[in-house]
């Protein structure tokens, strides 16, 4: 935990996303008058940054990265203000990221010793497949604004790791190639169109490429006010066609110019966002042979509901901080709605993973994978392919630490009695 006092650390916070939140920062006048390390999160676990001295350089190459935060601040120096502002940023004042992060440390790992622990099994078995880690790529758009490759070089790293990859409705290359590039079939994440034809199109076409699962994600329901995005994106002044797809009447909209949407027709769509509900979810159960999964669940009661309507798991996810600034990180929620499912489903969880004591603390509370994120992202845009898959090794090495201090050979031998509530 900060060892700062709860007020030092407190102002910290605040100025640092005073810092980003301001027009000059986005505009480089902080970034240029304290060097490149400034607020780009340099090996910290605070990802504004500053704990690092102004002398300390980025990395020139994956095999120097300690941490996560490494490939961030590579990433926040080579992004355009708009780019990077898309990843790093999230819903609201931004408060929600960074109580994903500090809700880690209301956890601590027990260590016990003289256990022999030379050699351990980090595996886990998902819906009858074993996983050497239980880590996996969660869903996120658009990664050609991370490196010209995108999905492609994203999915060659996340084979090099053997790790599963979710691929979202608005993936900047279609399912089909990702497959290819992964060396075999991807999880697909659907965002509901609000006409059933088109949802029921993207599914299929999923179903096609081979993809044993269909992740729905819930939450969009009440639209995402990203303020620190929106600076930066106004302080981004390129012109946007040169990486954005757009239609001949000049429209960007994903339900238009998304690979998985060619051919479809799409004149008058959205997303279904607020009109989701337990009959959409059923409808989708009978439509798919595939596993189903509903992602965005905060609640044990939401967890019940979903068990009711017959999904194949949940993933607890607040989408990393990005749809709702609500406060609740999910490793505080974890646990009830572990309890809540009562081993019906498996339980996956997101937002804010970037350490392997993290992932730790979440299979200790009963989730049987983590799916990170930003962390890969930021690995793609800082070194590309090798990138997402250092980002992915660092991590589980980490796990590896942390499975051998707390004495467990196996996944299985990770419970709550390895930790506690501080």
């Amino acid at each position: 935990m900060d060892p700062r006092p709860d007020h030092v650390s407190s102002s910290r916070r605040a100025f640092v996303r005073f810092l980003v939140t301001s027009p000059l920062w986005a505009g480089g006048i902080f970034s240029s008058a304290f060097g490149p390390a400034f607020g780009a999160g340099k090996g910290s676990d605070v990802e504004g940054g500053l704990d690092l001295p102004d002398t300390e350089r980025l990395i020139e190459s994956v095999d120097e990265a300690l941490n996560v935060f490494d490939l961030q601040a590579v990433a926040r120096h080579k992004l355009p203000p708009a780019h990077y502002g898309q990843i790093a940023t999230g819903a609201g004042s931004g408060r929600i990221m960074d109580r994903n992060r500090q809700a880690f440390d209301f956890f601590g790992i027990e260590a016990r010793r003289v256990v022999g622990v030379a050699q351990i099994d980090p595996s886990v078995e998902l819906f009858g497949a074993r996983m050497p880690y239980p880590l996996m790529l969660a869903p996120a758009g658009s990664h050609k604004m991370a490196d010209p490759a995108g999905e492609l070089a994203t999915a060659r790293g996340a084979a090099n790791r053997d790790a599963t990859m979710i691929l979202s409705t608005f993936t900047s290359t279609g399912i089909e190639d990702v497959a290819q590039a992964r060396g075999k079939p991807v999880w697909y994440q659907l965002y509901p169109s609000s006409e059933w034809r088109v949802t029921r199109a993207l599914v299929k076409r999923a179903e096609a490429a081979g993809s044993p699962a269909i992740v729905c994600t819930v939450d969009g329901v009440g639209g995402a006010r990203r303020e620190v995005f929106e600076r930066w994106r106004r302080n981004d002044t390129r012109d946007c066609t040169a990486c954005h797809t757009e239609t001949a009447a000049g429209d960007r909209d994903p339900f238009r110019t998304a690979p998985m949407f060619a051919g479809l027709d799409t004149a008058g769509i959205g997303q279904l966002g607020p009109a989701i509900d337990w009959d959409f979810i059923r409808r989708l159960r009978d439509e798919t042979d595939r596993k189903l999964l509903i992602k965005g669940i905060l609640t044990a009661a939401d967890a019940e509901l979903a068990v009711q309507a017959g999904v194949d798991g949940i993933v607890v996810s607040n989408h990393g901080g990005r749809q709702f600034d609500s406060g609740i990180s999910t490793i505080e929620v974890l646990s009830e709605i572990v309890d809540a499912v009562n081993g019906r489903v498996p339980v996956l969880v997101d937002s804010g993973f970037r350490r392997g004591t993290d992932m730790f603390k979440a299979i200790a509370l009963g989730a049987t994978a983590v799916c990170v994120g930003r962390p890969y992202l930021w690995g793609l845009a800082a070194f590309g392919e090798a990138g997402v898959a250092t980002a992915l090794k660092l991590m589980q090495t980490e796990f590896d630490a942390a499975m051998r201090h707390a004495g467990t050979l196996t996944t299985g031998q990770i419970d709550r009695t390895r930790i506690r509530r501080l």
